[in-house]
């Protein structure tokens, strides 16, 4: 993964636990830190963002990010996502402020900080490999099964990952999810 992708999600992850806002990062830099490695234009961040936590995070970041802090509100107050560009590098956060659900409850459950960088060392909370293999499946099918690009990150992590996966915890959630048939899918195409 590029430096820069990895400083910047950093200042922001750094922001969000001075803040004590509860997140964790997925999307297409977790499936790259647990599976193939691929250029990406930006990271996601799941957080649970409130109110009270939109001026400080704009505070501590304006200064070396483009912030639209009216979008932050409206995202806060709708439950959908805002992002925040780094001014040196245009490297993109994306943060999904979510509406609570039980599968989402286990994702944040599930995140575990982990080492994302060592020169400079920087931990932040990041989704499990499973739940980052869901999250894939789930953009997957919400995109009509056709991006190519989400489908090389599902196989990417379930090679990388093959003997690591929790199985019972794929296989129950993805049933619960109505994923089944692209896990049995992806599995044979990954021959795992």
């Amino acid at each position: 993964m590029v430096l820069d992708a990895i400083l910047v999600t950093g200042k922001v992850t750094t922001v969000l636990e001075q803040l004590k806002i509860r997140y964790f990062i997925g999307g297409s830099f977790a499936s790259t830190y647990y599976g193939m490695v691929r250029t990406t234009q930006g990271s996601d961040i799941v957080a649970e963002f409130k109110q009270d936590h939109i001026d400080p995070f704009v505070q501590k970041l304006e200064r070396d990010f483009y912030i639209d802090h009216e979008r932050n509100v409206k995202a806060v107050n709708g439950l959908s996502s805002f992002n925040i560009i780094h001014r040196d590098s245009f490297f993109k956060v994306d943060i999904f402020v979510p509406q609570m659900r039980p599968y989402l409850e286990q994702q944040f459950s599930r995140a575990h900080r982990q080492a994302i960088s060592i020169e400079p060392a920087i931990e932040a909370q990041i989704a499990s490999a499973e739940d980052t293999l869901i999250a894939k499946l789930e953009w997957y099918r919400m995109g009509g099964e056709e991006s190519e690009l989400q489908w090389r990150d599902v196989l990417g992590v379930l090679k990388v990952q093959a003997g690591t996966l929790d199985r019972n915890y794929l296989e129950e959630t993805s049933d619960e999810l109505g994923l089944s048939d692209l896990l049995d899918k992806a599995r044979n195409e990954a021959k795992c």
